[in-house]
């Protein structure tokens, strides 16, 4: 599936029901392999009790997931290093969540612990490695070249539909976007196929921003951050990748 193909399919499903990736449209079952939904339970409150989140995310190297650096923290909100305080699972390659199978082909995918965090001291990105390595789905490439402005990209996230009532979704969502702004250390982009409205929402912190290559791979230009309530019309920010290419390689070889 190249760009103008991927771009295509979402103009075409712009009549569908809004989901995850807030008016995006799901993703088949099989494709771009790399998406990750991270569950995080037990995560300790300032009142003494617990509650459960969720984030989004990408496979960049067997054993490594890509995601924001605040989808790992320290109860308060603060990110931090090291194993997680408290439980994440990395469910990487599913089309559903409850899908079960022994191959991301089919939509089945895996899941995973997650045991340790190397948070980027340059923006809002994280790496996440894996309980186990896993050695049959394409991780998602890392950049070679800056974001230009102008450039179109896709996002793959397990976020809510909506910020009323927000729930992580059940299935991976797909939306186009088209890069706006570019700074030093974020990519600012607005929704565009299958709608203007189109928008990264709750529980999409950390999913990739990527321009395709095929059905199964892509080249990562940035993680979800941050953005209005949705579904909107507005920039959703996102951390830039290719700044940090040579920290991220030196984490996922140690």
């Amino acid at each position: 599936m190249a760009v103008s193909a991927l771009f295509f399919a979402l103009s075409v499903g712009a009549a569908g029901p809004a989901g995850a990736v807030a008016h995006g449209i799901d993703a088949p079952p099989g494709t771009f392999g790399f998406n990750t939904q991270l569950t995080a339970t037990g995560i300790p409150t300032p009142d003494g009790g617990t509650r459960d989140s969720a984030c989004s995310g990408a496979l960049i190297a067997p054993q490594w997931i890509i995601s924001a650096g605040h989808c790992f923290h320290d109860g308060a909100g603060v990110p931090v290093d090291g194993p997680p305080r408290y439980d994440v699972v990395a469910h990487v390659g599913k089309t559903r969540l409850q899908d079960t199978g022994s191959s991301a082909s089919f939509g089945g995918g895996y899941t995973r612990d997650v045991v340790d965090v190397r948070q980027s001291s340059v923006n809002d990105l994280a790496l996440a490695k894996l309980s186990e390595p896993i050695t049959d789905i394409e991780p998602i490439q890392l950049p070679a070249d800056p974001p230009e402005v102008g450039d179109l990209v896709a996002i793959d996230g397990w976020g809510a539909h909506s910020s009323v009532d927000p729930m992580p979704a059940q299935h991976v969502r797909l939306g186009g976007f088209r890069v706006r702004e570019v700074t030093d250390t974020t990519v600012n982009v607005a929704g565009l196929l299958p709608l203007r409205t189109t928008s990264a929402c709750l529980f999409d912190s950390g999913a990739p921003y990527f321009i395709p290559t095929g059905l199964s791979g892509g080249v990562l230009v940035g993680v979800e951050n941050d953005g209005p309530p949705c579904p909107h019309d507005q920039l959703d920010t996102a951390a830039r990748v290719d700044n940090q290419v040579d920290w991220i390689q030196a984490q996922i070889q140690d």
